[in-house]
């Protein structure tokens, strides 16, 4: 099996900072959109029985996952067309 060369060992290491970017990018603005919809609702109103309140951090955390994945292809659009402006060759 082949070593890396530098070139490619800095344009991997370039992709994963480039995904490590875009995926905080996502967190952030996802978490932001979770929270804004739970103010927006008032989702702590309903906290009025002992299963409602167990199961306030699981659906919180569903709908924060949900709003995270629809990001998945932007991040894999934007990591795969800055691959393809690298060097590799």
């Amino acid at each position: 099996m082949p070593h890396l060369t530098d070139l490619h060992l800095e344009n991997w290491l370039a992709l994963y900072s480039a995904a490590a970017v875009c995926c905080s990018i996502s967190v952030l603005i996802s978490v932001g959109a979770v929270l804004a919809q739970l103010y927006r609702e008032q989702a702590w109103t309903r906290l009025n029985t002992f299963r409602a309140v167990l199961m306030f951090g699981p659906k919180t955390w569903w709908r924060w996952q949900k709003l995270y994945l629809h990001s998945t292809p932007v991040t894999l659009a934007i990591v795969i067309s800055f691959a393809l402006t690298l060097p590799w060759g």
